[in-house]
């Protein structure tokens, strides 16, 4: 199987390619440039090219020797809406869009494993479809490029994902069993009552108050009502009520906004369905409207146990036993591989990328860089996975 050390001559092109991309970022369904590069790669490598699924979705399809299996191998391209801070040489040009999650490193880690896996093409029996994905940063576009036919023009057996995880020893590879993050949903609820004058609450029926009631019992549902073993979060992330240049009239409308995350789908559902009967009951106790909308999102990711099994195998092999973990525990952010999860069996992989050079270098912080020593760590894992899938 292919190391590290196989790949290593490989470092020096993967990083110039990660470092070109992190200063030319583009937001969700925006990845122009990066989709144009991405596709002149592949063909460079000799390796047939699609282009235009999701709008910048690019797949790229790798024959090896005849078989009659074929698995898909995914990276996110997009960049977020941020002002980057580190000062790097390398750094964002774009005023306002930064690489902050490391997408950067996975395009060029993929286009790594696909220019050696073009090279070595006797090294596995079947194919694989390297699908460059566009949107992944909350605007959905593993759900679009399903939904536009990715599973039925480039069939597979199983779909694979690999993400940079800052804190994990470097090289390390992690593939937890079943739930690896969560659901992401968003909820609003809106209190209507009567407004009045601060001095005369007696008069109107107070929102404020009702909403400050909810937030406080919207805690019970993690707290109190999901089973300690599993997991919920539900978060209030905005607040709008009243005008600043008024604070002596009590407003007749408080709007509140939050998140939601779930490790499991009744979890997910009772915590939907409590949050509006929350907002219903403190509602009618305080003698006014309320008017709750939940909207799902994205659902958790839950890895296959057998592909899971498959990329422990890879990652031991690449990466070495000491390496490779299958015990790293489900995290509480969400990930649109869920979509292709939901339709094809997979899994989702942790790469380790050791402890961030900035102290605030975490994902989606403007300090966040991606830790280019990984980059053949991942490349020579997807090189690794193929195969051990398509031996």
């Amino acid at each position: 199987m292919p190391s590290p050390e196989d790949l290593s001559p490989l470092l020096p092109t993967m990083t110039e390619w990660r470092r070109d991309l992190h200063r030319h970022p583009e937001l969700g369904f925006q990845e122009h440039r990066t989709a144009a590069f991405v596709a002149a790669s592949l063909r460079g490598f000799g390796i047939e090219v699609a282009e235009g699924l999701a709008g910048t979705g690019v797949v790229g399809t790798l024959r090896g020797r005849p078989g009659n299996r074929a698995i898909s191998l995914r990276a996110d391209m997009d960049a977020l809406a941020m002002t980057e801070a580190t000062g790097l040489p390398y750094a964002s040009e774009a005023p306002g869009r930064m690489h902050a999650c490391g997408h950067d490193g996975h395009t060029a880690m993929l286009l790594g494993a696909a220019r050696w896996l073009a090279a070595n093409r006797e090294r596995f029996a079947g194919t694989v479809h390297l699908v460059f994905q566009p949107a992944e940063e909350s605007l959905g576009g593993a759900r679009v490029m399903a939904e536009q036919g990715l599973f039925a023009r480039f069939p597979v057996d199983a779909i694979y994902g690999l993400h940079n995880l800052p804190g994990l020893p470097l090289g390390t590879i992690a593939v937890p069993k079943g739930a690896v993050l969560a659901s992401s949903d968003t909820w609003e609820v809106t209190f209507r009552g009567a407004g009045t004058h601060g001095a005369k609450p007696h008069l109107g029926t107070d929102a404020t108050l009702a909403a400050a009631a909810f937030i406080t019992a919207l805690q019970a549902i993690a707290s109190r009502e999901v089973d300690p073993l599993g997991t919920a979060v539900v978060s209030v992330g905005h607040i709008a009520a009243g005008d600043p240049a008024a604070p002596n009239v009590i407003p007749a409308t408080v709007f509140l906004k939050g998140t939601a995350r779930a490790l499991a789908e009744d979890v997910r559902t009772h915590v939907e369905t409590r949050i509006a009967e929350i907002a219903r009951g403190i509602a009618a106790l305080h003698r006014l409207q309320a008017e709750p909308r939940y909207i799902r999102r994205l659902s958790p990711t839950v890895n296959h146990p057998a592909q899971a099994a498959v990329m422990v195998r890879a990652a031991q092999a690449s990466a070495g036993a000491a390496n490779a973990r299958d015990d790293h525990p489900p995290i509480t952010a969400g990930e649109d591989f869920s979509e292709f999860l939901a339709r094809i069996p997979g899994a989702y992989a942790w790469l380790g990328t050791g402890a961030p050079a900035h102290p605030e270098g975490w994902h989606h912080n403007p300090h966040f860089d991606f830790n280019d020593a990984a980059l053949i760590h991942g490349a020579a894992f997807w090189c690794s996975l193929v195969e051990t899938e398509l031996a």
